[in-house]
């Protein structure tokens, strides 16, 4: 009997879970199942900036680009980005931009290797993955951050929780420690097979309450890993 191909299960925001899908299905197959069913919403805040023009900004996602761009005019900060999507955007944008490693503390030590930089401003979500704050300020750098949006949480519809309710098995992408426990919070119960990919150890143990059938970490913190992830999750449901 032919397997069962597995149904890709989308948490993040909407945007982002639709562009992962295509990123998905265009290395998979344009047929696989996919549920978008968001546990947050980006909800941009209106916080009041340092009357100074910062000469250094710190982006760790494109949301903080797009709601700090949206707080302020100015363009004249060089972007110290996470990543190419962060970096990409903060060009968009119109920054000069610097790009990191991909994960925060990596950022930081970028940040902290430059001896001209002597302050940075951080815009930030209300949930901040790491300590890039505690970072900066033990090498010295003073870092003034500034919360401009939320993660807003928001339940599972009716249609993705029978989903986490049948018998399919379910590839569940988890991008941050915090989507890891509004998943394990959500889908608590869940009956279906979980296949779950997470995009570091500190999200996968997070989820360590939702008893997977599968995990695997991504080797790096970034959507091609976890595309690589998935795909050895999909090898393995294969052998069985």
């Amino acid at each position: 009997m032919k397997p069962v191909c597995p149904i890709l299960f989308l948490t993040r925001p909407e945007a982002q879970s639709c562009r992962f899908a295509d990123e998905f299905r265009a290395r998979f197959g344009a047929g696989w199942p996919v549920v978008i069913a968001p546990l947050s919403e980006i909800v941009r805040l209106d916080p009041a900036l340092p009357a100074e023009p910062p000469a250094h900004v710190v982006f760790t996602s494109e949301n903080a680009v797009a709601a700090f761009a949206a707080l302020s005019p100015d363009r004249t900060a060089l972007a110290w980005c996470v990543g190419p999507r962060t970096e990409a955007a903060a060009r968009a944008a119109g920054f000069a931009t610097r790009l990191g490693p991909g994960d925060g503390a990596g950022l930081a030590r970028s940040i902290a290797s430059d001896p001209l930089v002597r302050q940075v401003l951080y815009p930030r979500p209300v949930h901040a993955a790491g300590d890039i704050p505690g970072a900066l300020e033990s090498a010295g750098i003073e870092t003034v951050p500034v919360v401009v949006y939320d993660q807003r949480e928001q339940p599972f519809s009716g249609a993705a929780s029978a989903v986490l309710a049948g018998p399919v098995p379910v590839l569940l992408p988890l991008f941050s420690p915090r989507s890891a426990r509004l998943a394990e919070k959500a889908a608590r119960g869940a009956t279906a097979p979980l296949l779950i990919a997470a995009i570091s150890p500190a999200a996968a143990a997070e989820a360590r309450e939702l008893s997977a059938r599968r995990m695997v970490i991504a080797a790096r913190p970034d959507g091609d890993a976890m595309l690589d992830a998935l795909g050895a999750l999909i090898a393995a449901a294969k052998t069985g």
